[in-house]
């Protein structure tokens, strides 16, 4: 039987049924079990819990930007084999939204109200990445996992010694993007300008600060 070739407008449409589903925090069901499954949440104070928060927050607004960069490279990239590479590793993001949105009601609180915004700017920015050329595009992967691996190591020291439950989430999360990283420089990314890494930098602390009270 002959597989019909996905138009432009078939991609499209799929896209726009993610977009919906991860802003809505009913993406698809985590492949894995969170790493936190299985261990006892610790009694924090007001403020303990409203930082974890802040943080759990943030670091989940950042990986709905991951998947708006990757669904914008996988929709420009030119060849086959990045188009996948990108839709592998959003998959794996699908995965760290779902801890994070668990853990998130696990404090009593919620995602960030800005994530469309963030979300319509990530998706421009890899659509754009992807449509410069793959090399770049893949380029922008791993500059990007690298500012959010620093993100993720700053958190684990922020958080109180005694919350297992977010420090097993955000390792595994950092294990997987130091992987992405990785992949995309060995699939044949190239090493940014460093006035683009400056201006990921300057972009990446305005969403940190903002989704953590917002």
């Amino acid at each position: 039987m002959r597989t019909r070739q996905l138009t432009l407008l078939d991609r499209l449409l799929a896209e726009a049924d993610t977009v919906l589903r991860t802003l809505h925090n009913r993406g698809q069901p985590a492949s894995r079990q969170s790493p936190a499954a299985g261990h006892r949440d610790s009694t924090f104070s007001d403020s303990q819990r409203r930082h974890i928060a802040g943080l759990m927050r943030v670091n989940h607004t950042g990986e709905v930007c991951a998947q708006a960069l990757y669904q914008g490279q996988a929709l420009t990239a030119k060849l086959p084999e990045v188009r996948e590479e990108m839709r592998d590793a959003a998959r794996e993001e699908e995965d760290h939204l779902a801890w994070c949105v668990e853990r998130l009601r696990e404090l009593d609180s919620r995602p960030s109200h800005l994530n469309p915004a963030w979300y319509g700017l990530s998706f421009l920015l890899g659509a754009g990445a992807g449509a410069v050329g793959d090399k770049w595009s893949l380029g922008f992967v791993a500059a990007t996992e690298e500012r959010v691996c620093r993100h993720l190591k700053d958190h684990l020291k922020q958080l109180p010694i005694d919350d297992r439950k977010s420090q097993l989430i955000l390792q595994q999360m950092l294990a997987d993007e130091e992987r992405h990283g990785e992949n995309a420089l060995a699939a044949g990314g190239a090493d940014l300008p460093a006035p683009v890494k400056e201006l990921m930098g300057a972009v990446s602390k305005l969403m940190t600060r903002s989704s953590y009270y917002l």
